[in-house]
Protein backbone atom coordinates (compact mmCIF):
# COMPACT_ATOMS: atom_id res chain seq x y z
CA UNK A 1 0.00 0.00 0.00
CA UNK A 2 1.62 3.46 -0.53
CA UNK A 3 -0.58 4.79 2.18
CA UNK A 4 -0.73 3.81 5.62
CA UNK A 5 -2.44 4.86 8.44
CA UNK A 6 0.06 6.83 10.30
CA UNK A 7 -1.47 5.72 14.14
CA UNK A 8 0.14 4.46 17.35
CA UNK A 9 -1.47 1.58 18.56
CA UNK A 10 -0.91 1.45 22.42
CA UNK A 11 0.67 -1.66 23.89
CA UNK A 12 -2.53 -2.73 25.06
CA UNK A 13 -4.18 -2.26 22.03
CA UNK A 14 -1.73 -4.09 20.12
CA UNK A 15 -2.29 -7.47 22.75
CA UNK A 16 -6.13 -6.57 21.68
CA UNK A 17 -5.21 -6.61 17.72
CA UNK A 18 -3.14 -9.83 18.29
CA UNK A 19 -6.18 -11.47 19.46
CA UNK A 20 -7.85 -11.05 16.36
CA UNK A 21 -12.10 -10.59 16.06
CA UNK A 22 -14.20 -13.89 14.29
CA UNK A 23 -17.01 -12.50 13.34
CA UNK A 24 -20.25 -13.85 14.88
CA UNK A 25 -22.79 -14.12 11.92
CA UNK A 26 -23.85 -12.79 8.36
CA UNK A 27 -24.13 -8.85 9.35
CA UNK A 28 -20.39 -8.83 10.09
CA UNK A 29 -18.04 -8.81 7.03
CA UNK A 30 -14.28 -9.10 8.74
CA UNK A 31 -12.81 -11.41 10.52
CA UNK A 32 -8.66 -10.81 11.44
CA UNK A 33 -6.38 -12.68 12.76
CA UNK A 34 -2.74 -12.25 13.63
CA UNK A 35 0.68 -14.53 13.29
CA UNK A 36 3.40 -12.85 14.99
CA UNK A 37 3.88 -9.33 13.63
CA UNK A 38 1.23 -9.53 10.47
CA UNK A 39 -2.11 -8.94 10.50
CA UNK A 40 -4.58 -10.48 8.63
CA UNK A 41 -8.37 -8.94 7.42
CA UNK A 42 -10.01 -11.37 5.58
CA UNK A 43 -13.73 -10.53 4.30
CA UNK A 44 -15.77 -13.51 6.68
CA UNK A 45 -18.14 -14.69 3.81
CA UNK A 46 -15.79 -15.80 1.58
CA UNK A 47 -12.59 -16.06 3.75
CA UNK A 48 -10.89 -13.84 0.97
CA UNK A 49 -7.87 -11.96 2.28
CA UNK A 50 -7.96 -8.28 1.75
CA UNK A 51 -5.01 -6.64 3.92
CA UNK A 52 -2.10 -7.48 5.23
CA UNK A 53 -0.54 -5.08 7.58
CA UNK A 54 2.65 -5.42 8.97
CA UNK A 55 3.12 -4.20 13.12
CA UNK A 56 6.78 -2.69 14.60
CA UNK A 57 7.10 -1.92 17.89
CA UNK A 58 7.80 2.34 18.43
CA UNK A 59 10.89 3.18 20.11
CA UNK A 60 9.52 4.29 23.47
CA UNK A 61 5.74 2.72 23.54
CA UNK A 62 2.77 1.68 21.02
CA UNK A 63 2.90 -0.18 17.45
CA UNK A 64 2.45 1.34 14.28
CA UNK A 65 1.77 -0.20 10.87
CA UNK A 66 4.84 -0.31 8.66
CA UNK A 67 3.71 -2.42 5.21
CA UNK A 68 0.72 -3.24 4.65
CA UNK A 69 -0.58 -5.14 1.16
CA UNK A 70 -4.09 -5.15 -0.47
CA UNK A 71 -6.13 -7.41 -2.61
CA UNK A 72 -6.06 -5.84 -6.11
CA UNK A 73 -8.08 -9.11 -7.63
CA UNK A 74 -11.37 -6.86 -8.93
CA UNK A 75 -13.71 -10.51 -8.10
CA UNK A 76 -12.10 -10.27 -4.49
CA UNK A 77 -11.79 -6.69 -3.49
CA UNK A 78 -13.34 -4.11 -5.52
CA UNK A 79 -11.61 -1.09 -4.07
CA UNK A 80 -8.37 0.70 -6.10
CA UNK A 81 -8.49 4.13 -4.54
CA UNK A 82 -5.19 4.15 -1.94
CA UNK A 83 -6.81 6.79 0.30
CA UNK A 84 -9.94 4.61 0.98
CA UNK A 85 -8.23 1.25 1.25
CA UNK A 86 -5.49 3.03 3.91
CA UNK A 87 -9.18 4.49 5.92
CA UNK A 88 -10.35 1.04 5.77
CA UNK A 89 -7.72 -0.98 7.33
CA UNK A 90 -7.49 1.45 9.81
CA UNK A 91 -11.50 1.54 10.58
CA UNK A 92 -11.43 -2.26 10.46
CA UNK A 93 -8.79 -2.61 13.02
CA UNK A 94 -9.87 0.13 15.54
CA UNK A 95 -13.99 0.42 14.93
CA UNK A 96 -14.17 -3.88 14.51
CA UNK A 97 -11.18 -5.31 16.44
CA UNK A 98 -10.81 -2.92 18.83
CA UNK A 99 -14.48 -1.77 18.87
CA UNK A 100 -13.95 2.12 18.90
CA UNK A 101 -16.65 4.68 17.81
CA UNK A 102 -14.10 5.52 15.27
CA UNK A 103 -16.70 8.79 14.18
CA UNK A 104 -13.52 10.42 12.00
CA UNK A 105 -12.98 7.35 10.25
CA UNK A 106 -16.73 6.70 9.53
CA UNK A 107 -16.76 9.83 8.13
CA UNK A 108 -13.57 9.65 5.69
CA UNK A 109 -15.06 6.43 4.61
CA UNK A 110 -18.26 7.89 3.81
CA UNK A 111 -16.96 10.61 2.16
CA UNK A 112 -14.61 9.09 0.08
CA UNK A 113 -17.41 6.67 -1.16
CA UNK A 114 -19.54 9.32 -2.53
CA UNK A 115 -16.89 10.62 -4.39
CA UNK A 116 -17.20 7.75 -6.38
CA UNK A 117 -19.82 8.14 -9.86
CA UNK A 118 -23.02 6.24 -8.73
CA UNK A 119 -22.58 6.86 -4.97
CA UNK A 120 -22.81 10.46 -4.38
CA UNK A 121 -26.65 10.27 -2.92
CA UNK A 122 -25.81 7.03 -1.03
CA UNK A 123 -26.64 7.42 2.76
CA UNK A 124 -23.86 7.42 5.26
CA UNK A 125 -25.46 4.22 7.22
CA UNK A 126 -25.98 2.33 3.87
CA UNK A 127 -22.35 2.87 3.22
CA UNK A 128 -20.78 2.26 6.38
CA UNK A 129 -22.90 -1.48 6.87
CA UNK A 130 -22.14 -2.83 3.08
CA UNK A 131 -18.09 -1.83 3.73
CA UNK A 132 -17.95 -3.03 7.58
CA UNK A 133 -20.79 -4.77 8.14
CA UNK A 134 -21.77 -2.29 11.34
CA UNK A 135 -25.00 0.71 11.14
CA UNK A 136 -23.59 3.86 11.61
CA UNK A 137 -22.72 4.85 14.88
CA UNK A 138 -24.41 8.04 15.82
Amino acid sequence: MSQLPQRIWSDEDWERIQRGYASRGMDEKWSVFAEDEVVFLHRSWTGHGVFAATFAPMDHDGWRITRAVVERDPKRYRSTDDEYDCVMLELVISGIVLGEPAHDLRSKLVELTQRKPGSDDAPAGAIQHSALGLRSES
